[in-house]
């Protein structure tokens, strides 16, 4: 075992020994406590702002931070690895450390509320050897599998060598919006038909007719919070409606998070409403990001269907997005039918599991590559009633 470091971080971090990488001094640690991660803080966030690229939005501090008040349970631990040349913070893999099934899994930081996993690395010359001085202290923590869930075609992850035989049944794609072809000042922009723009002012007028018709997107703080309760309560009731089950959403976890980022000015999150007689109908809950927003939490009431309330929502948290400077909105994985109607491109996202052990392997090819997609499937043929069941279990 290691020496005690010297570091702010020294209960948290377990040093290994210094190596040479390139001609450059580097030292990767563990970070396991959740002290260690919030004494990160500063040194996070300057990383990612010299590094990230927008889709990374998943691996900032902050949000990580909100998760793990929420989400990070006594059956999971953090084991974050980190890496530093001449002391300067150069990559971070935000992993925690979970037994499933009787299996030692590493996975990211988030799940499942984080809709992209990644690492977080210095830019320049040294990128790809500390990517693989990352997955050499990933492969020496001694777990029998490392799953990387919903990793994008460009996170920094993929600039590493993955083995074909990690990459896990089932990928989807992230399409993604350009909104100076989506968004004009008095409504849809020029990517749309003139029936569609059309359409859109029709419907506008349909929906007056039920009442008074508001829109806004609150500031951070008790308005927004009350935003993004609405916002989770729409969600469950839509998927109520439609018999789909979504156990993420169902979580109690589910609302209480977004509630605090929703309190938290720099989380970057944004809410954008539409509200019939000051009653909320129809809220986005979107995250901005290095001139991106990310549309993480989509919710119409079920009763506005036929007025066309999701595509006139849609339209509005674009032209909120573009107004606080965003020149790309991603719709998130996976490709719905609704979501192509506005989208102007695509990014493939795939899992992966990476076995460090045999019992890994078996855990990949027998539980994750074919019992998981089977109960997938499964739970999609489930009658509507007994799907409406098991989800109010959950509420």
């Amino acid at each position: 075992m290691p020496g005690r470091a010297t570091s702010p971080i020294a209960d948290a971090v377990e040093i290994t020994p210094s190596r040479q990488l390139l001609g450059e001094n580097l030292q990767i640690s563990f970070v396991t406590s959740l002290e260690g991660f919030e004494a990160l803080h500063k040194e996070w966030d300057d990383l990612f702002e010299r590094t990230a690229e927008p889709q990374q939005v998943f691996q900032r501090h902050i949000f990580l931070r909100h998760w793990a008040r929420h989400y990070l349970d006594p059956g999971t631990r953090l084991c974050i690895v980190t890496g530093r040349m001449h002391g300067r913070l150069a990559a971070i893999w935000p992993l925690v450390r979970q037994r499933k099934l009787g299996f030692d899994v590493l996975g990211f930081m988030g799940a499942p509320v984080a809709q992209f996993g990644d690492v977080l690395v210095e830019t320049g010359d040294n990128r790809h050897a500390l990517l693989e001085a990352g997955w050499s202290a990933v492969a020496s923590l001694g777990a029998d599998l490392f799953e990387a869930r919903r990793v994008r075609a460009d996170a920094t992850l993929c600039g590493s060598a993955i083995p074909s035989g990690a990459s896990l049944p089932g990928d989807v794609q992230a399409p993604f919006a350009s909104l100076s072809r989506r968004v004009t000042a008095d409504g849809p922009g020029i990517a749309y038909s003139a029936r569609e723009r059309s359409n859109y002012r029709r419907r506008l007028r349909r929906l007056r007719e039920h009442g008074d018709i508001t829109f806004a997107e609150p500031e951070p703080g008790s308005t927004a919070v009350a935003a993004a309760a609405a916002a989770i309560t729409i969600k469950k009731n839509w998927l109520l409606e439609n018999a789909i089950l979504s156990p993420t959403v169902m979580d109690r976890r589910f609302q209480v998070f977004f509630e605090g980022l929703a309190g938290d000015p720099g989380a970057g999150l944004h809410a954008s409403t539409i509200a019939c007689d000051g009653r909320p109908i129809g809220v986005d809950l979107s995250f901005d990001c290095k001139g991106h927003t990310f549309g993480h939490v989509l919710a119409t009431d079920p009763g506005y269907d036929r007025e066309g309330l999701g595509r006139l929502l849609i339209h509005r948290t674009f032209a909120a997005a573009a107004h606080r400077g965003s020149r790309v909105f991603d719709l998130l994985a996976p490709a719905d039918g609704y979501k192509m109607q506005h989208a102007d491109g695509l990014v493939a996202v795939s899992d992966y599991a990476f076995a460090f052990s045999w019992r890994g392997w078996l855990l990949r090819e027998l539980v994750m590559a074919r019992l998981l997609p089977a109960a997938r499937a499964l739970a999609k043929r489930l009658p509507a009633a007994l799907v409406r069941r098991l989800a109010r279990r959950k509420i």
